[in-house]
């Protein structure tokens, strides 16, 4: 990683108004997708905004959350000083780092059985993460059966099928 992409700002623009986010690497810009920013992706530049329509103290809470959240895992964030904090929270590792080890852990096999050793953390029966991901997918469908829009029975429907048959498939 360049170390130039250790560097974001997160500045109010002076002619939008918007608050936004620029610089960082791919991890940084997932801890501004995590903090509740937006992504822009335009052909010679991706940055990040926070959603429209928010109370400009709401825009000012996320802006300062993610400064937090970035300091924290040790990006150097030049902020407006409405954004500046000392608060660095505590960074867990999100989930899909956890799965990606599992990737690792089969590269770095030598023998049948350590895959298999391996390969049984997905498809667990009860605590896998095949398992995990078919909870999901049937909790989702449960919400979109609730919500009562034309289109969600269909959404809920397929969300089923999923979980029922291609992930059934996986497994």
């Amino acid at each position: 990683m360049a170390h130039a992409d250790r560097f974001l700002s997160i500045r109010r623009d002076p002619y939008s108004d918007e608050v936004l986010a620029r610089g960082g690497d791919p991890e940084a810009h997932s801890l501004l997708q995590r903090t509740g920013f937006v992504p822009v992706v335009r052909a010679h530049e991706t940055y990040h905004r926070v959603p429209t329509n928010l109370a400009e103290h709401d825009e000012a809470r996320l802006a300062t959350k993610a400064v937090a959240r970035l300091r924290s895992t040790s990006y150097h964030v030049d902020c407006d000083k409405d954004f500046d904090t000392d608060d660095r929270p505590t960074h867990h590792l999100p989930l899909g780092t956890s799965v990606a080890h599992i990737a690792e852990s089969i590269r770095e096999a030598t023998t049948t059985d350590e895959v298999a050793d391996t390969l049984t953390e997905l498809t667990a029966p009860h605590d896998g993460v095949l398992a995990a991901l078919d909870d999901v997918l049937v909790t989702l469908a449960e919400f979109h059966e609730g919500l009562g829009d034309a289109a969600d029975p269909h959404i809920a429907r397929r969300l089923r099928y999923l979980a029922d048959e291609r992930l059934g498939v996986i497994r």
